[in-house]
């Protein structure tokens, strides 16, 4: 999916270390479980900021993202 979108993208090893991308939408599958699944609003908030200070992508956890959802370059972006 990403070496499809992104032709800088040269391995897989290159794209789950240094992608911050993928680490944002990684962290917003386990934040928006939480949210939806178990309802453990703040837990999902806490991993939503976690990633926000880490990627500098934020993603609200009730917002609905589909499967082959990415970001490049996403310092700033903002959903949901």
């Amino acid at each position: 999916c990403v070496f499809a979108r992104d032709p800088a993208a040269r391995t897989t090893l290159e794209v789950l270390t240094t992608y911050p991308g993928v680490h944002a939408v990684a962290a917003h599958r386990l934040a928006h479980w939480l949210w939806v699944r178990w309802s453990l609003h703040f837990v999902a908030s806490v991993v939503a900021h976690l990633a926000r200070w880490l990627t500098g992508i934020e993603i609200h956890p009730a917002a609905t993202i589909g499967q082959r959802f990415f970001i490049d370059h996403g310092m700033g972006v903002v959903i949901g």
